[in-house]
């Protein structure tokens, strides 16, 4: 932008990209922060209501209970409804390490979490997919996808040479890409 009355900013179009682009990189790192936070949160309440039934003897209806309380002391915040305390529960029970919510479970946003809970029962399998989806971006839609056609299986399943063949990166790209070609077409 050359503008007359201030010819001190001829570089202000690339400065504007810049502080833009450093805008965009904050937003994606703060949702990010969030969503490792949030994840952490409910498996710390999931935690909570695991030792609470095994100590207390708490049934399900506490869970209800539960769910009603916090709505009506967080009515702004979203997440605390009956099911979602229950996907709270099962994650804490899935992954009981904390560890592994910092390491691992906390890159990816909690629906794909529940996802997981919901469709994979095998723990070296979920592990997989998070893994896959942390490499590939995948989102929900995504990721559901990839379990309906059985992606772990057929990966494991493929059998070629190029991990003895090639390095390491280039078998990676080719064993990823003989799996992909076996994806139905819709």
């Amino acid at each position: 932008m050359t503008d007359p009355l201030f010819p001190e900013l001829s570089n202000y179009d690339a400065f504007l990209s810049t502080l833009k682009q450093r805008i965009r990189t904050a937003q994606v790192q703060a949702a990010l922060a969030v969503n490792r936070e949030l994840v952490l949160l409910y498996w710390q309440i999931g935690r909570e209501i695991l030792e609470r039934q095994q100590q207390e003897g708490w049934g399900t209806k506490v869970i209800e209970h539960l769910a009603k309380d916090l709505k009506r002391e967080f009515p702004e915040m979203k997440g605390f409804s009956r099911t979602n305390l229950l996907y709270m529960r099962a994650f804490a029970e899935a992954y009981p390490d904390e560890s592994f919510v910092h390491q691992v479970g906390g890159q990816i946003p909690w629906r794909h979490n529940c996802v997981l809970l919901d469709r994979i029962k095998s723990p070296e399998q979920r592990v997989w997919y998070i893994q896959q989806t942390i490499e590939n971006g995948w989102s929900r839609a995504i990721l559901e996808m990839q379990i309906e056609t059985r992606l772990y299986e057929r990966y494991g399943n493929a059998v070629t040479n190029f991990s003895q063949t090639l390095p390491k990166p280039q078998s990676d790209l080719a064993q990823q890409l003989m799996v992909v070609s076996e994806l139905p077409v819709r």
